[in-house]
């Protein structure tokens, strides 16, 4: 049985291909297209999914009618898409060179959901549910256990969304909505949260288990506090949301009493809060698809019609760059630049380069940090990550969790001032973990890499410009190299 999970129509569109419960391709529309956040299905994304053979049945990964009557409500009502967008029409105007085969329908939150919990290794779970707005749903908490269906204990509804807060602190800030949310998230490092009170005052109230808004932030909060500074902002709804996170996951546990946590939505992509749910919010483990956002929900839709568990491989589920991992070229690069692209392998389902489309440094040097962000075009106090072999990392840095494979947990730095490039400004880092069986090239260069300077860390950060999707194909990254100057491997 193959199915096609689809995404797409609202923002970040993907395709994963499913085959008698393997996830064996999943890609991005923007990786295709070159259109950051593509909504719209590229036609060599269809054909990269087609070259698997025709799907037997599409799983979608939202209620579109459903979906549109809050679009009425909202005033968002579009007359002119009303019908050609629903998914049957719109999948016929691509003209697949195959029939649309019967199309199965999931729940925007019970995608989200069961692309967590149908990846993890857990029998029961806790299952928090955050983003910004799927049909009406805007913040869930589960109960999932193998076998049978998500028992829903708590839920938010449209206008009382956590994630259209925090983009609508994007916009306030002078950042893109909807795109820029972790830039957000790094400046918050940079500033004090001075203004809890007053969003509590004026925009949330909490509510446990969760929160209500006091007012539609839909379309933005306007110039709120007119004087306050931006990274001062950022800190205060970053503590806002965290404390209402940990309030919503300490209490799933003790519904649940389960000693498993599965984290999904766009909020999953906070790792700060990700880190202090791990240390404080009481469960043993805590598992996040490395795609909790809307695009893992086209592997989250399949898992959902059928509830089943799923056969997760990684997420190196994309298009492949053929050769061996270039160790050889990537150290000699290293030891003598400290700099370096590497494009191999397939490439990553999700936002974060994990060393098949990223750009290597060595995070020793005091400059490096300047020289990467040059190179990128991105603000100077943004934050780079470390990669790590995963029998040192607790060596390095006090993390919360076992591994962190997929970038997904902030950690304290134990040596700070040895590894300045890849330390934020609050002293943590996002630490990626690697283990030989997850990724044996990557692995090989870490532990040459060391042999050869004594460092056991090497920076890590995605292979592409500012305001650019991942690269995708040799062209992309002949451009990137003709652009940039940096010799990509």
């Amino acid at each position: 049985m193959r199915y096609w999970g689809i995404s797409a129509l609202s923002h970040d569109a993907s395709l994963a291909v499913v085959e008698d419960g393997r996830v064996v391709f999943a890609g991005h529309s923007e990786r295709y297209s070159r259109k950051k956040n593509d909504p719209l299905l590229h036609e060599d994304l269809l054909a990269e999914a087609a070259a698997f053979g025709p799907p037997d049945r599409i799983a979608w990964y939202e209620r579109p009618l459903l979906k549109k009557l809050r679009h009425a409500r909202a005033g968002q009502w579009n007359h002119a898409a009303s019908a050609s967008d629903l998914p049957r029409r719109y999948l016929a105007a691509l003209r697949l060179p195959f029939p649309v085969p019967e199309i199965a329908y999931a729940d925007h939150h019970g995608s989200h959901a069961a692309a967590g919990f149908a990846t993890s290794a857990f029998e029961d779970a806790a299952v928090v549910v955050a983003d910004s707005i799927g049909e009406f749903r805007t913040f869930t908490i589960g109960h999932a256990r193998r076998g049978r269906p998500l028992s829903t204990l708590h839920r938010r509804s449209y206008p009382h969304s956590l994630g259209l807060l925090y983009s609508a602190f994007t916009r306030r800030c002078g950042f893109r909505p909807n795109e820029d949310e972790y830039i957000i998230m790094g400046m918050a490092a940079y500033g004090r949260p001075l203004h809890v009170d007053a969003i509590l005052e004026d925009l949330v109230e909490l509510t446990p288990p969760t929160f209500r808004l006091k007012r539609n932030v839909h379309r933005g909060i306007g110039d709120w506090l007119p004087g306050a500074a931006a990274e001062d902002l950022a800190a205060s709804v970053q503590r806002v949301v965290e404390t209402v996170m940990l309030g919503a996951a300490t209490w799933a546990g003790r519904q649940t009493r389960s000693r498993n946590l599965v984290l999904s939505g766009g909020i999953a992509l906070n790792c700060v809060v990700n880190s202090m749910l791990a240390r404080e919010a009481g469960f043993d483990d805590v598992w996040i698809l490395p795609n909790p956002g809307d695009a893992g929900s086209s592997i989250g839709a399949v898992a959902a019609v059928t509830g089943e568990r799923l056969v997760w491989p990684g997420p190196y589920l994309g298009t492949p760059l053929a050769g061996d991992y270039p160790v050889a070229e990537l150290l000699r690069e290293l030891g003598t630049n400290g700099l370096v692209g590497v494009a191999n392998g397939r490439g990553e389902f999700g936002p974060r380069a994990l060393g098949n489309r990223s750009i290597l440094a060595d995070p020793r040097p005091p400059g490096m940090k300047d020289r990467v962000n040059e190179i990128k075009g991105r603000e100077r106090f943004r934050p780079f990550a470390p990669v790590v072999r995963a029998e040192r990392v607790h060596e390095l840095f006090d993390l919360p969790v076992a591994v962190s494979p997929y970038m997904q947990f902030t950690a304290q730095c134990r040596s700070p001032a040895d590894y300045p490039a890849i330390v934020h400004r609050d002293g943590t880092s996002r630490v990626q973990t690697v283990e030989r069986t997850q990724h044996p090239g990557l692995y090989a260069l870490l532990e040459e890499w060391e042999a050869r300077t004594g460092c056991p860390v090497l920076l890590n950060t995605s292979l592409n410009g500012r305001g650019e999707p991942l690269l995708n194909s040799a062209e992309d990254v002949r451009r990137f190299t003709g652009h940039t100057g940096l010799p990509v491997y």
